[in-house]
């Protein structure tokens, strides 16, 4: 049995597949979104010595205290966000990301991220900060509008925007869902429940998870030592696009590139990309836990090469500024 299986609040997604991606497993590890610690047990289990445990959640590290003890020094916790990993690690082994928001959050209703069930509308990964009432009470309409299409990709986004202010002030996670049901048809059975899109758009908006991601990436090439592994587990597509098309530049593969586009100067590639489709689920695992149905992971090997940064736009990260769309 694994490390990773005794009392564990959730399963972790891919983690068969990216296990058998990156083994052989040694040295030191980040793992960062610790969550529930489903990652880092099965890297510890795997042969890494230490697994340095980053997450922005202070609620994860309470909730490990039950167990981490038993691993010793092999687990280091580090508060903070994977934007900023190689403040924390240098020369590491691997870097493994699983984005999104965790099952523990998802499970609490005083954390606000559902819509399945009613409580405070939260949502922050932190625990600090402006939460999703402050910027469902606040922001006007048209800035709502831009949120739930550009980051829940929701073609209703403007008749939503137009009733939450007229509802306003929404305070739990109850109402907003309501709202949002209001203004889409009934979901057919096996479809996804209409508040979806809006729920994922505020929580993005919220945690600044796009731009999280972007300066992530760009930490990991910095803190990776040459040889080392980056693993990516995404839930959607913008999350997997921006992944893809990071790996891509820095890989120097412009076999996709716009032959019409001005000519980019190549780069000495600071990754190697060993697989280029991106990993799913199998069918066992989608049937033993659902929730990885929309799950992708990618992997890449660190060079030698200088690292350097990219702009975040250039990763089909979206910009609130320049697009509207929606309904």
């Amino acid at each position: 049995m694994s490390a990773a299986s005794d009392d564990k609040p959730h399963i972790p997604v891919l983690i068969r597949p990216l296990i058998a991606a990156v083994s052989p497993v040694s040295g030191v590890w980040l793992d960062g979104t610790f969550g529930a610690g489903g990652y880092t047990r099965e890297l510890l289990a795997a042969g890494a010595d230490q697994v340095i445990a980053v997450d922005r959640d202070p609620l994860a590290f309470e909730m490990a205290a039950e167990w981490a003890d038993a691993y010793g020094d092999r687990i280091k916790m580090q508060l903070g966000t994977f934007s900023k990993l190689d403040e924390y690690a240098s020369d590491l082994d691997g870097v493994v990301l699983d984005l999104g928001v965790s099952s523990m959050q998802l499970d609490l209703a005083e954390r606000g991220f559902s819509f399945m069930r009613d409580g405070p509308l939260d949502m922050r990964m932190s625990q600090d900060g402006p939460s999703a009432a402050d910027l469902v009470n606040t922001a006007d309409e048209s800035e709502l509008a831009n949120i739930i299409f550009l980051y829940g990709e929701e073609r209703a986004s403007r008749r939503i925007a137009r009733a939450i202010v007229a509802a306003r002030p929404l305070t739990t996670t109850l109402q907003l869902a309501k709202v949002v049901e209001s203004c889409l048809p009934r979901a057919k059975p096996n479809q996804s429940h209409p508040a979806t899109r809006t729920f994922q758009a505020l929580r993005i908006a919220v945690n600044n998870e796009y731009g999280e991601l972007a300066e992530g990436l760009m930490a990991a090439e910095r803190a990776l030592k040459p040889g080392g592994k980056l693993a990516v587990v995404t839930f959607h597509s913008v999350e997997d696009r921006m992944v893809k098309r990071f790996l891509q530049a820095r890989s120097g593969n412009t076999a996709n590139a716009n032959r019409y586009a001005p000519e980019v100067e190549q780069i000495t590639p600071a990754f190697r990309i060993e697989k280029r489709k991106a990993i799913g689920p199998d069918a066992e695992e989608l049937a033993e836990n659902p929730r990885s149905r929309s799950a992708k992971l990618r992997v890449a090997i660190r060079t030698d090469a200088p690292a350097q940064n990219i702009d975040p736009a250039d990763l089909g990260m979206p910009m609130k500024k320049n697009k509207k769309g929606g309904r």
